[in-house]
């Protein structure tokens, strides 16, 4: 510990007005001889009076030892260094101090689905919990870091609806560091696209759910029967990110709909037909490979970093984290504490498939690793503060969690900004 010059230890600071005041209860005994009167027959009420400021001056030094030892571990531990850090072995720490730089009240691009404080949800706590490291110390987010780190590029985040709320949290997040005639929002056949004018910098989405093509990309089809994927062609999509030279993806819920999924070779020129049925991690393998072969033979690692974001656990089931009253996630108001936990939300053959495919590619692919993280915050979900088929729930939906509660996608603010605090340390 360091040792802090010109302070005493409040336990020092404590037996030395102890040791004054037992000095002068003596002095004043011996007063007594000449008044008559005792320091030792003040009445009750006098001496729980002292009593109790006793217990404060106790109970602040014990909260002084606890801010001292917090400032101990922060101060032993290194700074994030991706060679060195480990961004799954960590704790939620509850930090009612901690700044909200945007909400979906005031950041205006927010999809409804996940506006929850807009939507109803009356809590607040889940926005007040911060990822800490064991042995670093994860930088904060900056936004006008950030914003320089970007300067002059174009970054683009692709994927599904999750990916779309990671997008999200990253354009709120450096929202409030550019004047309003500063910055602006488009969408340029399909692409969202949020520009950072004197950054001459653009951070953009693009939708593509499985990476690869299929015949929901343009028209989301929702019943999975009906999807089909083309698992050996990305040229449609991968033509939109050339040029760019910040990459982040993601895909893994569209895959997880069912255990066999459609999938076809070639040409969509004859429809449906001569499609067959693979186990969907046959399906995500091949997908994936298809992916990482156009990254390694289109892309110059001189020029464009690639991320991938790692599976994000959804929580339907409570009785994982032994609730098994509750339904899903509905009404979850704190994390999983317990060091390591691991729900049945995350499929971990996926994320072997992802790291055997990127541990065979040329060009380097760094993982944002958030599933260990989010696995804890079965309270961050949207639950029933979302919408359904273009409307926010109503309170009778909401009253139906079985029915509505959605424990899939995550509230904004959320745990999508710990993802991007990720992103930033990384950067």
């Amino acid at each position: 510990m360091k040792a802090h010059r010109g302070k005493l230890p409040v336990s020092i600071v404590v037996s030395v007005i102890g040791g004054l005041a037992f000095a002068g209860l003596i002095f004043i005994e011996d007063l007594r001889i000449v008044t008559g009167i005792s320091i030792i027959k003040l009445n009750a009420s006098k001496l729980q009076g002292i009593y109790n400021s006793t217990m404060i001056l106790r109970g602040g030094e014990r909260q002084r030892r606890a801010l001292e030892e917090g400032m101990m571990d922060e101060e032993n531990k290194i700074m994030f260094d991706p060679k060195r850090c480990s961004v799954t072995d960590g704790k939620w720490v509850f930090s009612e101090s901690k700044y909200l730089p945007y909400d979906d009240t005031t950041c205006p691009y927010i999809d409804t689905q996940v506006s929850c404080k807009r939507n109803g949800r009356p809590d607040k706590e889940y926005l007040y919990w911060e990822w800490k490291l064991d042995n670093c110390t994860l930088p904060r987010f900056d936004a006008n870091s950030m914003l320089e780190k970007i300067r002059g590029k174009r970054m683009m985040f692709v994927g599904d609806s999750l990916q779309r709320a990671q997008w999200a949290s990253f354009v709120c997040l450096v929202y409030s560091a550019i004047p309003a005639s500063k910055r602006s929002m488009r969408n340029d056949h399909g692409i969202s696209i949020f520009t950072a004018m004197e950054y001459n910098a653009t951070v953009e989405f693009y939708w593509a759910p499985f990476l690869i093509e299929s015949n929901t990309d343009e028209q989301i089809i929702p019943d999975p029967n009906r999807r089909i994927l083309h698992v050996d062609s990305i040229v449609n999509h991968a033509r939109h990110w050339e040029g760019v030279d910040i990459l982040v993806f993601d895909t893994y819920i569209w895959w997880m709909s069912g255990q066999t999924i459609k999938s076809v070779w070639g040409s969509f020129a004859n429809g449906d037909e001569g499609f067959e049925e693979l186990d969907s991690t046959i399906a995500y393998k091949i997908a994936l490979k298809t992916w990482a072969n156009w990254i390694d033979s289109r892309l110059d690692p001189n020029k464009t970093k690639i991320f991938f974001t790692t599976m994000s656990p959804t929580h339907m089931r409570s009785a994982d984290w032994n609730h098994d009253e509750n339904i899903r996630c509905f009404n979850e108001t704190k994390p999983v504490l317990k060091k390591g936990y691991r729900g049945t939300g995350a499929d971990r053959r996926m994320m072997e498939i992802v790291s055997g495919v990127v541990a065979r590619m040329k060009t380097p692919v760094t993982f944002l690793n958030v599933t260990q993280l989010s696995e804890h915050r079965i309270d961050g979900h949207v639950s029933v503060y979302t919408e359904s088929q273009g409307r926010v729930l109503t309170d009778e939906q909401k009253a139906d969690p079985e029915q509505y509660a959605d424990c899939i996608h995550w509230c904004l603010p959320g745990v999508p900004d710990t993802w991007n605090q990720l992103l930033y340390a990384y950067l």
